[in-house]
């Protein structure tokens, strides 16, 4: 059974090339631009076996992307993406329910470690 990844991110080169190491790797893709978009989609029935979303977005950040997603997903994994190295957005993603932090740019490889390390039997 392929296992399916949520990527959630306002720049359309990094959902592009996320996308496609993950697919390469065998997993199912889906995307959004920001938050908003992203929450939608959850609402209208999307199920991912994990998430993955960018804290820095237009319109809804990452982190009440994280909030929101909990009450809708609870123990589906969700790792923040983002160019910080700040460890208070990391204290603020854990708190709102993140299982990871990885931080950009993210090479193909550690992704996949990463994911295979989160979700099992990807």
């Amino acid at each position: 059974m392929m296992k399916s990844v949520f990527l959630v991110d306002d720049s359309a080169t990094m959902l592009m090339s996320l996308k496609g190491t993950l697919e390469i790797s065998g997993f199912k893709v889906d995307t959004a631009g920001d938050g908003e978009a992203a929450l939608t989609k959850l609402k209208s029935g999307l199920k991912p076996d994990l998430i993955i979303t960018d804290i820095n977005m237009p319109r809804m950040d990452g982190i009440a992307l994280i909030k929101e997603a909990r009450k809708l997903l609870r123990f589906t994994p969700i790792l923040a993406l983002t160019t910080e190295s700040q460890q208070g957005k990391r204290d603020e993603a854990k708190k709102s329910g993140a299982t990871g932090w990885l931080v950009k740019p993210v090479g193909g490889a550690e992704l996949v470690k990463v994911i295979k390390q989160v979700l099992p039997g990807a």
